[in-house]
């Protein structure tokens, strides 16, 4: 980023924020854009933010032996790993990101998910870390690739938001940022909600490593920073963009519910 690029903080989820963001999108200035996508960006998040959604509380509300159940943990490592992978293939197909520069920048977020040391992966990771608290899995690592075959296997809201990611982050920067902005708290919601059961799971590296290294805030960071190179080139973009942060965003939210469909019917 050279000096003359605007520097927009990434936003802070803020649950008390109300925002109306669909009606707002279409008045927004182009001379501003980088801070008019930062600001709605935060509008969205807020609304969306996973951590209040009813799932988490239920999870870890549990009775135990209804939480350590291997084929509930298997259920829930399927819809939370097919949401995952969705959005990590798609993260290949980025559009407007081309340059020498921002190639570079691109291949930093691709080692963090899919270059780990030893060869493994955050795919990898979160399969392992379900592993030993007893899942019974229902798919195999392998068995997670072409989205309509994973759809195949999935329940409706989980298969739209699964469909929804390659679409969307092939579009535009939108889908991307918003699910990055919104990842470290979902992952830290779920990790504490897991932890009630299986205190261990902590010290699981999908979880350790992503919380002592700041991987998903340094993520979250990134995707604004350069979203915000493209759009002060191209304000054109910005209601595209915003208009597949929102989609994904509401998309994401149905993945939650799902979860806590699973979790309500196991209590």
């Amino acid at each position: 980023m050279s000096a003359t690029d605007p520097v927009i903080d990434p936003p802070v989820i803020d649950p008390t924020e109300k925002p109306d963001a669909s009606r707002r999108i279409a008045s927004l200035q182009p001379a501003n854009t980088p801070a008019s996508f930062a600001a709605e960006i935060a509008a969205i998040t807020a609304e969306h933010r996973p951590s209040r959604m009813p799932f988490f509380k239920h999870l870890a509300a549990l009775p135990r032996q209804a939480a350590r159940d291997p084929a509930l943990l298997g259920w829930i490592h399927l819809v939370y790993q097919a949401a995952m992978h969705a959005t990590r293939a798609a993260v290949y197909y980025l559009p407007h990101l081309d340059s020498p520069k921002l190639r570079k920048r691109k291949l930093r977020i691709f080692i963090d998910d899919d270059g780990l040391p030893g060869g493994d992966t955050h795919h990898y990771q979160l399969s392992r870390a379900f592993r030993n608290i007893g899942a019974n899995l229902v798919l195999e690592d392998e068995e997670f690739g072409d989205p309509e075959e994973l759809c195949r296997r999935l329940d409706p809201q989980t298969a739209k938001f699964v469909r929804l990611a390659p679409e969307l982050y092939a579009r535009s920067l939108g889908a991307w940022c918003v699910i990055e902005v919104m990842s470290d708290d979902w992952m830290r919601a779920l990790a504490e909600a897991l932890a009630k059961h299986f205190p261990k799971i902590l010290a699981e590296p999908y979880f350790h490593e992503c919380f002592e290294h700041g991987v998903e805030e340094r993520h979250a960071e990134e995707a604004m920073a350069v979203t915000q190179m493209v759009l002060q080139a191209r304000p054109e973009l910005l209601a595209e963009t915003l208009r597949d942060a929102r989609i994904m965003a509401e998309a994401l939210d149905g993945v939650w519910e799902r979860l806590d469909e699973i979790v309500t019917a196991a209590r």
